[in-house]
């Protein structure tokens, strides 16, 4: 039998209200709370350990940050997540060594389909549910993804490349771009 974890993993439609995702979603919750607490640079690391699939050296997370279970996110060593930021991990998101994050960013990797039909449930007690799938993401390493981007599910961002404040990405941006816009575009390489 497939777990739903595993079916949000394998990009298939699950259930967010099943008692293993919520019970790992209140651990996360719990995790958040405590990282706005440390007040050391081990404090962090150790909070990151415990909140993160994997968390390299150096990793930096300002308060707030919301995620839904952390254990699907993979941070590899000096990044930089600055505050107020959300990561919705129904699938995983990696993030590369020495990338940027700025303030208010979201990245998400979960969605819903677009028709109604497909996207609402009726339960037999006359309740509604949604259907729910996942896609994931990576940031490649060094880039920066400016404040207020939307990272929306299943893109990639290629290693230095920079994403303007405020942009929605819907679709993959490759290495050594500046992209920006709604929906953002490449709009010139970065070349050094």
């Amino acid at each position: 039998m497939t777990s739903e974890r595993e079916k949000a993993l394998a990009g298939e439609p699950y259930q967010t209200r099943d008692p293993d995702l919520l019970a790992l979603h209140r651990r996360a919750l719990g995790l958040c709370r405590d990282l706005e607490k440390a007040d050391t640079v081990e404090a962090m690391a150790a909070t990151l350990g415990a909140l993160l699939g994997s968390a390299g050296k150096g990793v930096w997370i300002a308060p707030r940050f919301h995620c839904d279970y952390g254990v699907n996110i993979h941070i590899a060593d000096d990044v930089f997540v600055n505050v107020n930021c959300v990561f919705l991990d129904g699938a995983e998101i990696h993030i590369g060594a020495g990338a940027l994050i700025g303030p208010a960013v979201q990245i998400l990797t979960v969605t819903h389909p677009v028709p109604a039909s497909e996207r609402m449930i009726r339960h037999a007690d006359g309740s509604r549910g949604y259907t729910t799938f996942a896609k994931p993401i990576t940031i490649g390493e060094e880039a920066w993804i400016g404040a207020g981007a939307l990272i929306l599910p299943g893109a990639t961002i290629g290693a230095r490349s920079v994403v303007a404040a405020g942009s929605v990405v819907t679709q993959d941006i490759p290495p050594d771009t500046i992209a920006g816009g709604n929906p953002a575009r490449a709009l010139k390489t970065s070349g050094e």
